[in-house]
């Protein structure tokens, strides 16, 4: 299951507006806009070395070529926060195709201070609330850079052209975000990303190695293919025996009651305003499928989940909790996430075995294309060349800085990262019944100990 949702509200935030004041912000702009024109005849262009220290972060970010946009933002954890669009080639192998504008967040902690670079795999809308804090940025009190990805929210570029989401693409606006803030930040950086964003920072490292010093991805996979087919394996193992059994129990009463769920889906989906390309049967049945994925995905405790005598509506309220509809919905606002599954990061399949007898479908096979894939994306071919490949590859003939964070019982950690050989600074953590929201903070205290310790190390605390 994708999990922007849950990836931006990691520590427990909103998605929320900012709401500083319009006349605060007008001031500060008029400020702003005044230093930059009392330095501009007095500085060459471009050059930003001689700008005098220390000075506000607004002040350099005003300095800055290809920023479209500048735009304070109220933080409770760092000195200075802003908003600010970088301007990026939708193909930076061809200028000729056009620009678009990236949503980049910057948050400052010290001019002497390391950088964190987070490369967000979806949206980055919650980077600006004022509670917003990475961990990596914290635990090494850091400036913090926010990167939206491309094709996701405010970074879309006009027109929509498919073709050009990709992570080499992606790689590329991350290399001219991380060129434009060293011209401000000089220090030691550091990438980090959760989920398929933790997929981005390698892939950016494997494409860049010498952007960064220090690399933290979270539960981050690296899968094969479209249906990698690791993940169901590992779902027949993950728990303990009685968990799964208590799982498929509930999975086969929901099927079994189809009847009575299928009113129930059909109201949700209405007042959700959820439409589908499949039966409101298959919707069900695709929920029961990914169910045990986004049960142990999100560490679901195993006594929430109703007994075989429990009522409908005990049943369905659970089931759409874990694994709800709009996961499917053709109206969902993942195009992007689908269309980079479909290409190069992959995905998983489901097995369908157990369920067969109570199953609407045949087979599940290419669920993702059929259902989930934007119409308006066509037949996209999978190629595991510039995902798969250039990761492993890199990976296992180099060393580099970076440490990678698993959940025990987390589904991605099937795919995840192998233990390559004769690593010193490449380092794997995984976390016992951790799931997809472990972080350094929630493994064992020795273990959150060794990382921190290995971390400051690396950045010179």
């Amino acid at each position: 299951m994708w999990d922007s949702k849950n990836t931006a509200l990691e520590d427990n935030l909103e998605f929320i507006h900012i709401n500083a004041s319009a006349n605060m912000k007008r001031i500060r702009c008029f400020l702003l806009l005044s230093w930059v024109l009392s330095f501009s005849l007095a500085a060459q262009e471009g050059n930003i070395s001689p700008i005098p220290s220390p000075q506000e972060l607004g002040e350099r970010l005003g300095l800055l070529k290809g920023i479209e946009r500048i735009e304070a933002l109220e933080s409770e954890h760092f000195k200075e926060k802003y908003l600010v669009y970088v301007t990026q080639q939708v193909d930076p192998k061809n200028p000729a195709a056009g620009t678009f504008g990236q949503r980049v967040v910057v948050a400052h902690a010290g001019f002497d201070r390391p950088t964190v670079i987070v490369t967000e795999g979806y949206g980055g809308a919650y980077a600006q609330s004022s509670r917003y804090q990475d961990e990596v940025a914290k635990l090494l009190n850091a400036n913090l850079v926010h990167v939206e990805h491309r094709y996701f929210l405010e970074s879309v570029p006009d027109p929509l052209d498919w073709d050009y989401l990709t992570t080499e693409n992606a790689a590329y606006d991350l290399h001219h975000v991380t060129e434009t803030f060293k011209q401000i930040y000089s220090g030691k950086w550091i990438s980090t990303g959760i989920s398929k964003g933790g997929q981005t920072a390698i892939l950016y490292r494997a494409w860049f190695p010498d952007d960064v010093d220090v690399s933290v991805p979270y539960v981050a996979p690296l899968n094969r293919s479209v249906e990698d087919g690791r993940h169901e394996p590992f779902l027949r193992k993950a728990g303990s025996r009685a968990e799964r059994a208590r799982i498929l129990d509930f999975q086969k009463e929901v099927l079994k009651r189809r009847s009575a769920m299928l009113p129930l889906l059909e109201t949700f989906c209405k007042e959700k305003e959820l439409t589908f390309r499949m039966s409101p049967d298959e919707v069900l049945d695709y929920c029961v499928l990914e169910y045990p994925f986004a049960f142990w995905q999100w560490g679901t405790a195993i006594h929430t989940v109703p007994a075989p005598d429990a009522d409908d509506e005990a049943l369905f309220s659970h089931l759409v909790r874990i694994a709800g509809p709009d996961y499917f919905a053709s109206n969902q606002d993942m195009g992007a996430f689908f269309v980079q599954a479909a290409r190069e990061m992959g995905y998983y399949g489901y097995d369908t075995k157990p369920l067969q007898k109570l199953l609407s479908i045949e087979s599940s096979a290419g669920y993702l294309k059929r259902f989930m894939l934007p119409e308006s994306a066509g037949d996209i071919p999978f190629s595991a060349a510039l995902m798969y490949d250039k990761v492993y590859n890199y990976l296992k003939e180099n060393d580099p800085k970076m440490i990678l964070v698993y959940g025990e019982t987390d589904p991605w950690s099937a795919v995840r990262v192998p233990d390559f050989k004769g690593k010193k600074n490449m380092q794997i953590y995984i976390a016992p019944r951790g799931s997809h929201s472990t972080r350094i903070r929630t493994m064992p205290e020795k273990t959150r100990e060794k990382i921190i310790r290995q971390l400051n190390e690396w950045t010179g605390d």
